[in-house]
């Protein structure tokens, strides 16, 4: 591979990769501040109980953790499987 076209791919597994890491930033904050704002702003909604002990709170809060690890496995899939093999690949 002659060195101008590697580094032609090396950028666009690069850009490959923020777009990724952006797309799954913005949808954990997305996440994170509605769960956020639903807390600050809607109060008797958060409060509301679905069984005795359990509130709608506690359930969103546990959808934003879950949320979260889902992103992340999400990325660590990704990363491991298209952008690692991808980067080995240009390092022949």
């Amino acid at each position: 591979m002659s060195e101008p076209s590697r580094n032609d791919a090396l950028e666009a597994l690069a850009a490959s990769r923020w777009r990724v890491a952006a797309a799954l930033t913005v949808a954990t904050l997305v996440a994170y501040f509605g769960f956020i704002l639903l807390v600050a702003f809607n109060k008797p909604l958060m409060g509301q109980q679905l069984v005795p002990g359990l509130s709608v709170g506690i359930v969103l809060g546990a959808v934003v953790i879950v949320t979260a690890w889902a992103l992340t496995g999400i990325y660590m899939l990704w990363a491991n499987g298209k952008y690692d093999r991808a980067l080995s690949q240009l390092r022949r």
